[in-house]
């Protein structure tokens, strides 16, 4: 099994870079099957039904979210949408679902603790979702979770913490792809962050002198998504069918 998981979609130029690449790209490494975070496809900050539309109809299966999850009032058109999660540990009653099975794949997502709104333990939660999940009627061969956090050692601690009871522990939100993709020792694929789908000249995705102009004055700005030099950044995991265990995660970027 051949698993593409695409970092963060940062607007418009993000989602035409998957539109334009995907096709070409999944018959070139083989994928058997797609999962993006899209948490800023919309404007750069949130999703919107033209976003997640737009993600969907480029054959991406699964797309995950993050702390912005509901920056956008439109979140409440696609929040039935069967294959878009927002991060399971959100306090009860919040709207959407933490996770998702198509076919024999379970794709969970969570946030963490450190610099984000408060949320319940991600920890706990993961044990709680894997719990169900064994009790499920559903095959389930693959188990890769998106854990959108802040903090390196937070995302350390997850991939360690869930090794060998999930296929992969792919970090999200910082859109600057790190490079210790590796398989830990129970077999469970990992990386701190996977990076982003957008503009190489920018900061973090959006226009570097609207950053620079915060920095300097201290005065709130609304930031504008770079719209040149477009990067994909992603990884390939490829996993056992037999064991669900990953035996090798590459860093893949177009």
């Amino acid at each position: 099994m051949n698993i593409l998981f695409i970092g963060d979609i940062i607007g418009g130029p993000g989602r035409e870079k998957i539109s334009n690449l995907l096709p070409a790209f999944k018959k070139k490494y083989s994928i058997n099957f797609t999962i993006a975070n899209g948490e800023n496809s919309a404007g750069g900050i949130g999703i919107s039904k033209k976003a997640a539309d737009e993600i969907l109809s480029s054959t991406v299966d699964v797309i995950t979210l993050g702390n912005h999850s509901f920056d956008r009032k439109e979140f409440v058109d696609v929040i039935d949408y069967p294959y878009i999660i927002r991060p399971a540990n959100y306090p009860e009653g919040v709207p959407g679902k933490g996770y998702c099975i198509m076919n024999n794949i379970a794709v969970i997502n969570l946030v963490g603790r450190f610099n984000m709104p408060l949320v319940d333990c991600p920890f706990r939660t993961a044990d709680r979702i894997l719990d169900n999940l064994s009790k499920s009627n559903q095959k389930i061969s693959f188990i890769i979770v998106d854990f959108h956090a802040e903090l390196t050692a937070e995302k350390e601690a997850m991939g360690y913490y869930l090794d060998g009871r999930v296929s992969a522990v792919i970090g999200t939100h910082t859109h600057v792809q790190t490079a210790d993709n590796k398989i830990l020792r129970g077999g469970t694929g990992y990386i701190t962050d996977v990076g982003m789908v957008g503009s190489k000249d920018s900061i973090i995705g959006v226009d570097k002198s609207d950053v620079i102009k915060r920095f300097l004055t201290g005065m709130p700005a609304k930031f504008q998504v770079a719209r040149d030099n477009i990067e994909f950044n992603s990884v390939v995991l490829q996993i056992d069918d037999t064991s669900g265990k990953c035996v090798k995660i590459d860093r893949v970027n177009e």
